[in-house]
């Protein structure tokens, strides 16, 4: 009886002698095995980002926004209707049941910041204490701001790692003073690094103060009519089987509070997007299985080709089947030699397909287009996958070959 090593050597062997063949054989193995690792990275990256996004945004969340509005005929963009206030958050967290924790904000793109010489330009946002629970930050260095500092309007400020980073790049950052377009602040700590977002943008560049701070003493930001007013309100709800009720509830008590007659439109928008994302996600997973399925009828394609060489490969070596049969051999002997060359075969092609999906899953993360994720776990099932087209599709040709009359065969020209 052959031995396993002896197998594959004959196979190896076999494979040498016809290279150029083997690798033809190999080439549907090899798309269809980096297909299958660039399909799974992209899907798997996809849903990472998902997660990402929805951990960001806080776990069981509510943004509410300001809506459109009517002017002169003529509607104006999201967030031109009347601003909400910190008031409404009040009465949110308030009268809602479902509310664990409401927080209002506001946020402008580019403030220059200065300190010890260095100055640097950030995203600003005003926040409510509860935003940093609801988002669940954690301060890397010193504490937040909390209510008493929010309600006395001080001049206090949390800042990102990117920030400290630029501005004190020996360290020290907590308790050093801090100019936002020139308003003096204290720096009471720094975010707890969270990197890069799924869309590339820098979530460490920030700077967080008190909203009433911000309002107050630094943008200056009012609306006629609304005293306190923020551009969203973030809610927290207590668990997510509660989001349906608490939307409705939400918006039951922002229409009395903004004087909505019934069955006129909301000037609000209460947006889910933890729900958006996830929905998002599904038609994301769906996606990627399409391409899995494509990816796959890759492999089977290389697989009939597997199986035509190994069909050309026993006519062609019919005499040696012969000679081999008549000196011993069993008919599970010549099976088998001729399954391990169909594995073989098929785990060459997987390897070298593995560094090519590989490889591309990387090129495709390089354009940032999408976000991928190449894990173990991907590698062991597409090598298997071409270990099992091997099998499949080298079984037939193998038992053919075993089947074959020693002396039929040693006559064969």
């Amino acid at each position: 009886m052959m031995s396993p090593g002896a197998a594959v050597t004959v196979a190896l062997t076999a494979l040498r002698v016809n290279a150029l063949r083997s690798f033809l054989a190999m080439l549907g193995v090899i798309i269809g095995v980096g297909a299958v690792i660039v399909m799974i990275s992209v899907s798997q990256g996809a849903r990472a980002a998902v997660e990402e996004q929805i951990s960001a945004l806080g776990a069981n969340t509510l943004n509410v926004r300001p809506g459109s509005r009517n002017m002169g005929g003529r509607r104006g963009g999201a967030g031109s209707a009347q601003m909400l206030s910190d008031a409404d958050a009040a009465a949110l967290r308030d009268e809602v049941p479902y509310i664990t924790a409401a927080a209002g904000f506001m946020s402008e793109r580019s403030v220059t910041a200065v300190a010890d010489g260095m100055n640097w330009s950030s995203e600003l946002m005003g926040s409510h204490p509860d935003l940093f629970a609801i988002r669940g930050w954690t301060p890397a260095e010193g504490r937040f701001f909390d209510m008493t500092e929010f309600d006395g309007s001080a001049r206090v400020a949390v800042i990102g790692r990117t920030v400290s980073r630029e501005l004190f790049p020996a360290g020290g950052a907590v308790g050093a003073a801090l100019r936002i377009n020139g308003v003096p602040m204290e720096i009471i700590g720094v975010l707890e690094e969270r990197g890069q977002s799924s869309w590339g943008q820098d979530q460490d560049d920030i700077i967080i103060i008190p909203t009433t701070t911000m309002r107050g003493r630094v943008s200056g930001m009012n609306w006629p009519g609304v005293r306190d007013p923020v551009q969203t309100i973030t809610l927290q709800i207590d668990s997510a089987r509660n989001m349906e009720a608490a939307t409705a509830e939400v918006e039951e008590v922002l229409r009395i509070r903004r004087g909505i007659s019934p069955g006129a439109e909301d000037n609000f928008s209460v947006v889910n997007f933890a729900e958006f994302l996830r929905a998002r996600s599904e038609t994301e997973q769906q996606l990627g299985l399409l391409l899995g399925i494509t990816a796959a009828i890759s492999l089977l394609v290389g697989g009939i080709g597997i199986m035509n060489i190994m069909l050309v490969s026993v006519t062609e070596r019919t005499r040696e089947i012969g000679l081999r049969l008549a000196i011993g051999a069993r008919q599970g002997d010549v099976r088998n030699q001729f399954l391990v060359e169909a594995v073989v075969l098929c785990l060459t092609g997987g390897l070298m397909g593995l560094g090519l999906g590989i490889g591309a899953a990387y090129w495709v993360q390089s354009l940032e287009i999408f976000q991928v994720s190449v894990e173990p776990m991907i590698a062991l099932v597409a090598i298997g996958a071409a270990a099992g087209v091997g099998i499949v599709f080298g079984f037939y040709p193998a038992h053919q070959a075993s089947r074959l009359n020693p002396i039929d065969a040693l006559r064969y020209e």
